[in-house]
């Protein structure tokens, strides 16, 4: 399996944290040297290991927050 690079370009907030030490975080991340894409998964403490998770453009993220706000 081909390696997977990833830069958090910016830490949005933490969702929720476990006694492991992950946390469910939002964050900006770009993966391959790509664009960032907003990203929501669990993250190890050290930021060095991911669950799987979702990544969202600006376009998806709000529609995300609308279905949301109508709950």
């Amino acid at each position: 399996m081909a390696d997977l690079k990833f830069e958090i370009t910016e830490h949005i907030g933490v969702i929720s944290s476990n006694e492991k030490g992950w946390s469910k975080e939002l964050n900006l991340v770009s993966w391959n040297d790509r664009d960032p894409k907003y990203d929501l998964r669990d993250w190890s403490a050290d930021h060095t290991k991911m669950s799987k998770g979702i990544t969202l453009t600006k376009e998806e993220l709000d529609a995300l927050k609308e279905l949301i706000s109508e709950l």
